[in-house]
């Protein structure tokens, strides 16, 4: 196999950082190829795991295996997970998989992706099929026990240029194999996503203004605007504590980012006639108040990266 990397940005929740490296090790202990690099945002200081020492200094003694990064600052999602992938171009790892702290992963992921990366050339990132944890479900009474853990959180990607929203298919679904072909999908998710070195060579990095959010869409839409393909890959798949690091949907910090960013792709990318409409509907969200009315100031005076919320 070639050599691979599975890159995780931590910021925060411990406990999750480290199940996910347990199931990692679980499941791909038997490959020496893969290499595992955890960059951390601060704060350093663990909140829940031995708080006397640095997280860095608790995931050396318990995965001494593990490159850990520290950065200076939180870089944001985006930035962290550049550094991460410029290290793994440094040890010359052909395939880089993204992969969020609050996951599980399954058995073989990262062989099965890669498997199916070399079969087609034209493949420049994919995903495979996500579901929600157990007990992280939206609407967590809606189902029933034996249904939990094949909510499906992700079954490929889908971008409204109408409206320019991206959104998931088949989210808060049970899976009964309605999402089960592999196909090209309109884009992958940071959440895990496997990138290719020639992928990476050929269009660079994530574009870090985005911070969090959008920055996996945005590159979806770059690797096909340069002919090659983003993959929904259903063969595979793993489970997602969602959003336990980075804000829950409806929080102060989801709808700043997501709205600033939503009009930052859209202006980018959209036509004509929808990033007018775009201007008028930023003029709508200016007067709407509270978080929306700084999102949208802040995208239109150039204030991208991190803010202050």
């Amino acid at each position: 196999m070639d050599k691979a990397a599975i890159i995780i940005v931590h910021y925060k929740n411990e406990k999750d950082t480290l199940e996910c490296l347990n199931s990692i090790f679980i499941n791909h202990s038997s490959n020496k190829k893969v290499q595992v690099i955890v960059v951390i945002n601060p704060p350093y200081v663990s909140e829940s795991v031995g708080k006397n020492d640095s997280f860095k200094t608790i995931l050396r003694k318990k995965y001494p295996q593990v490159i850990v990064i520290e950065n200076n600052t939180n870089t944001g999602f985006a930035q962290a997970n550049n550094i991460g992938i410029q290290k793994a171009l440094d040890l010359e790892c052909e395939y880089i998989l993204l992969l969020n702290n609050d996951t599980i992963v399954s058995l073989e992921l990262l062989d099965k992706l890669i498997k199916y990366a070399k079969s087609d050339s034209k493949v420049g990132v994919m995903s495979p099929k996500i579901y929600f944890a157990k007990g992280f479900e939206y609407h967590k009474d809606r189902y029933k026990d034996k249904e939990k853990g094949k909510v499906i959180w992700y079954a490929g990607g889908k971008i409204d240029w109408a409206n320019v929203y991206a959104s998931h298919k088949g989210v808060d679904e049970v899976d009964v194999g309605q999402y089960g072909e592999t196909c090209e999908t309109d884009f992958a998710t940071g959440c895990c996503m496997l990138i290719t070195r020639k992928t990476i060579d050929k269009i660079g990095l994530f574009d870090s203004k985005y911070f969090l959010y959008y920055e996996d869409v945005d590159y979806s839409v770059r690797v096909k605007n340069n002919n090659m393909k983003v993959i929904y890959f259903p063969k595979v798949v793993l489970w997602h504590k969602n959003a336990s690091s980075s804000g829950k949907p409806g929080s102060k910090m989801h709808i700043y980012y997501q709205n600033r960013n939503r009009l930052y792709f859209g202006f980018k990318y959209a036509t004509s006639k929808t990033k007018k409409s775009l201007f008028w509907d930023s003029l709508r969200l200016l007067i709407k108040g509270g978080v929306y009315t700084k999102s949208t100031m802040d995208y239109h005076l150039g204030r991208l990266g991190k803010a202050s919320i």
